[in-house]
């Protein structure tokens, strides 16, 4: 079994995927004209504009919500990683994908606006419904809401609450199976809040888990601020192999930025697209763009801190990954992963390390479940409809319970494997929908910048561009409101 799960795997995570995601990423920058540039502006001022409905989440909070889902264990665990055995260059490689992914996230999440629908008062969307209703191929859609379901609902949740059982318990001595009823109880009483609440608890802890964050890596790089010029000079040397030390490696430098960079933004991926859809907005384009810029805050702010304050303070060792040479060590038996950025807090805060991170994954790690979880929800209620959703919703809640529980006292490499093997379908399928779906994501951006530049607020009208299956826009934003009996905000 594992030998087949690790083949599997190998397959759906070969270099081919990555090359397949720097293609689209580059494919829609040059189409769209790199709005990931040209739209920065309108980005920042579509954030705090807007407001939720019955139906739909503000746009802050529907950015929270994917934030909630793309900043976790692995901004701080993936990025030590990349350098471990990319070197400092990966670092500057991770920006780059996030740049060209920007493009990817605009038109995954424009495209799950366009083809929402309002199941039960609320509203739903993602790859699964743009599929079935852009392209038509029900069977395609129902392959990944099922790859989505398994892996957001029963393998990662419990990836996630090892990281905070194993880091509470390595800092504070607190038993695992404690920890693992805590979070349960934490997560149950949101979860069966529902959307809305997920919602609330996503707008109000991810600002301040990030905010943390961001100003103890801010008080590394103020204390060693002289380093500055030879840290940015080391990143970028690095990455086109000009740094003696690093030049062997810098295929590994390239590799492990791309694949990190990735794994951190979820560009392409298709999990962004789900919380976009939930939102109260009068135009696509608007989540679109809003949810292009949560991956620059994912990668260029948290991400980076995390680098800066390894890299300021000098801990983290490097491996060639082929030879398993030791380029660099700084750290004598630390495993690459959080013991670098544990090591790096020590040298402004002595003892504080181990805490400062236990307490950073927990925050990261706990609104990634919650990420997960309505991820699961979406793709379930696109699934099973009618009569029987309310049962199937309760089941998904005590299952994401029980997987979170079981992961925080035991998980093993098979379970990362396949809920690896999850995520690799999804993208894989996700990647050809959008590719194929360009061009209504196209239509909508073109449509959206010639109302700006008539000085409108942007409002869409699918019949207008003769786009299929985008019923909740036929006819008009006001008046599609209007029918459906809500209350136009």
């Amino acid at each position: 079994m594992e030998k087949l799960v690790s083949a599997v795997n190998g397959w759906l995570w070969s270099p081919v995927l990555v090359v397949f995601i720097v293609f689209c990423g580059l494919y829609f920058s040059f189409r769209t004209k790199f709005l990931q540039i040209r739209h920065i502006k309108e980005m920042v001022k579509l954030i705090a504009s807007g407001k939720g409905s019955d139906a739909g989440v503000s746009s802050f909070q529907a950015l929270a919500m994917s934030l909630s889902g793309r900043i976790g264990v692995g901004n701080i665990a993936g990025t030590a990683t990349g350098i471990a055995f990319g070197g400092p260059g990966s670092v500057f490689w991770m920006w780059v994908i996030t740049f060209v992914g920007a493009a990817s996230a605009f038109v995954e999440s424009t495209l799950a606006q366009i083809y929402k629908e309002n199941q039960h008062g609320v509203y739903r969307g993602g790859p699964a419904y743009y599929i079935e209703k852009g392209l038509g191929w029900k069977w395609f859609a129902v392959v990944f809401a099922v790859a989505t379901l398994l892996a957001m609902a029963v393998l990662m949740p419990g990836i996630q609450a090892n990281a905070i059982a194993d880091s509470v318990h390595n800092a504070f001595g607190v038993d695992k199976t404690i920890t693992g009823i805590i979070v349960i109880a934490l997560i149950g009483f949101t979860i069966f809040g529902g959307v809305k609440r997920i919602a609330r608890v996503a707008e109000l802890v991810v600002p301040f888990m990030a905010i943390g964050y961001l100003l103890i890596a801010l008080a590394i790089m103020v204390i060693n601020i002289e380093k500055t010029p030879e840290v940015f000079g080391l990143i970028f040397k690095s990455a086109f192999g000009a740094e003696s030390l690093f030049g062997g490696i810098i295929g590994s430098a390239v590799m492990w930025g791309v694949k990190r960079g990735l794994y951190a933004n979820e560009a392409g991926q298709g999990t962004g697209a789900h919380p976009a859809a939930a939102a109260e907005v009068s135009h696509p384009v608007k989540q679109g763009l809003v949810q292009a810029f949560s991956i620059y805050l994912d990668v260029f702010l948290v991400v980076t801190s995390t680098a800066m304050m390894i890299l300021f303070t000098n801990q983290y060792n490097v491996i060639n990954e082929k030879t398993k040479e030791i380029i660099v060590e700084n750290l004598k038996g630390v495993n690459p992963g959080p013991g670098y950025t544990q090591a790096a807090v020590d040298t402004i805060l002595p003892g504080f390390g181990p805490a400062f991170v236990a307490i950073a994954l927990f925050f990261f790690a706990f609104t990634t479940i919650y990420a997960y979880y309505y991820i699961a929800e979406t793709n379930l209620a696109y699934l099973v409809r009618g009569k029987y959703s309310g049962i199937a919703f309760v089941v998904l809640k005590l299952v994401l319970l029980v997987s979170t529980f079981y992961g925080s006292v035991k998980t093993a490499a098979t379970a990362w494997a396949m809920g690896d093997i999850g995520l690799g379908i999804m993208v894989w399928l996700n990647l050809i929908a959008i590719l194929l779906l360009f061009k209504p994501a196209h239509i909508a951006l073109k449509d959206y910048e010639e109302q700006l530049k008539q000085g409108k607020d942007p409002e869409f009208n699918s019949s207008k561009f003769a786009i299929k299956n985008a019923d909740f826009w036929k006819n008009g934003y006001e008046k599609s409101r209007k029918n459906e009996g809500e209350n136009v905000s």
